[in-house]
């Protein structure tokens, strides 16, 4: 058993997204990818540019790729 707080048939993803440098650019990202159907939780952190996105089924990728882009930021990839 892991100490994170996934729910059963939880998936989790680790992006890396480039560009977030403040608090409020982690706010951004974390609100367009939370609108995609299936998140449940996502944390965004500037630091090291990884965005950890838990949802109920794997998301499209390049559903990921068109909210980061549309807070303004460049989505690299999973981390």
């Amino acid at each position: 058993m892991t100490a994170q707080t996934e729910t059963p048939g939880s998936v989790t993803a680790v992006y890396q997204v480039s560009g977030m440098s403040c608090g409020h650019c982690e706010g951004s990202v974390s609100s367009e990818i939370g609108e995609i159907a299936g998140v449940s939780s996502v944390k965004a952190v500037a630091s090291t540019g990884e965005v950890t996105v838990v949802s109920v089924a794997p998301l499209d990728e390049a559903a990921v790729r068109a909210a980061v882009d549309e807070a303004g930021f460049e989505f690299v990839g999973k981390a």
